[in-house]
């Protein structure tokens, strides 16, 4: 795989991340999609899109997990998936809690820290579905989560788990809030706050009673929604301590399994800081490719055909070279 060169046209970090995010991919009409289920705890279920091979348990899986009010059809969710099931691989696009429309399948809300879910979904794959290799891949938050669930698994990890891989993870969550909040970022501010909210009021008629909107007119930011409403639904006692809790990087250190973390030095609302921390590059199972350029999830190459979305090719790549089946 070529190193990273951004295309001449977006050398802007922040044209590159909305690029990544809006950008359409050529995806063929794709058949044989299954929605699945998978119950994460008494009551709240989350829904996968999976493309099976046709020997599925003779085939490596890809599970993919996506970044904040993304959801299973999220292009690059999309892009990494069909290139991921023409390689043949098994592949999952799997929805956070409420998003991608299942607000219906949960009681409650999503959070960063909610690592637990997609173990259940591994075990899960491991116990019914008897797949012999599988591999977590997480966009922004879902890379957190993809890490927060490795580094909580540490040695004990199945053997089943062949490797996980994060792009532009929010792996420090108070630092990543810090970042939105400044002027330059508004745009990713005010894009944010307003899904959320939004949600926030999807959930409150769907379980009347149950969410409190009185001042949500007053929020503005991600740590204020935090501050009134993640943390007092979630668990938490207030924002700093659930910033705390549910970054992956207070356990990458005990993350035993092939790992690939993909950043940029340029990425707008993840500072690059937090991945010279030593939990990350003192851990022999990490590997990490930064890059100069990229922005946030971006990674558009200057290069036509496969390489054009760079990460996705970085990140598919790296499983291949770590399936055994």
């Amino acid at each position: 795989m070529k190193e990273f060169e951004a295309h001449r046209w977006l050398s802007n970090p922040h044209l590159m991340t909305l690029a990544g995010a809006l950008l359409p991919r050529r995806i063929p009409n794709v058949r044989g999609v299954e929605d699945r289920l998978f119950e994460v705890e008494p009551g709240t279920q989350l829904l996968a899109r999976c493309q099976w091979q046709q020997e599925r348990r003779r085939s490596p899986t890809l599970a993919l997990v996506h970044g904040l009010e993304g959801s299973s059809e999220s292009p690059y969710m999309c892009g990494l998936a069909n290139r991921a099931f023409a390689g043949g691989f098994n592949v999952l696009r799997i929805n956070q809690r409420n998003c991608g429309g299942t607000e219906r399948l949960s009681a409650t809300l999503y959070n960063s820290g909610l690592s637990a879910d997609f173990e259940a979904v591994l075990v899960e794959l491991i116990q019914r579905d008897r797949l012999p290799q599988i591999f977590f891949a997480g966009y922004s938050m879902g890379g957190n989560l993809v890490l927060k669930m490795a580094g909580e698994l540490g040695e004990a990890r199945p053997h089943e788990l062949g490797g996980v891989l994060a792009v532009s993870p929010a792996l420090d969550l108070a630092a990543c809030v810090e970042a939105i909040s400044q002027r330059e970022n508004r745009l990713y501010q005010w894009h944010f706050v307003r899904h959320l909210k939004s949600r926030l009021r999807r959930k409150a008629k769907l379980f009347p009673g149950q969410f409190e909107l009185n001042g949500l007119g007053r929020v503005r930011t991600v740590r204020e929604f935090d501050e009134a409403i993640t943390a007092r639904h979630c668990g938490y006692r207030d924002a700093a301590e659930y910033y705390e809790r549910a970054s992956a990087l207070r356990c990458a250190e005990r993350i035993a399994v092939p790992t690939l973390v993909v950043t940029a030095k340029d990425d707008p609302v993840v500072p690059f800081a937090s991945f010279q921390a030593p939990e990350l590059t003192g851990n022999p199972w990490i590997q990490l490719v930064a890059t100069e350029r990229g922005g946030h999830c971006g990674f558009i190459s200057r290069f036509p055909g496969p390489e054009r979305f760079w990460a996705e090719a970085e990140v598919f790549d790296f499983c291949k070279a770590h399936a055994r089946v």
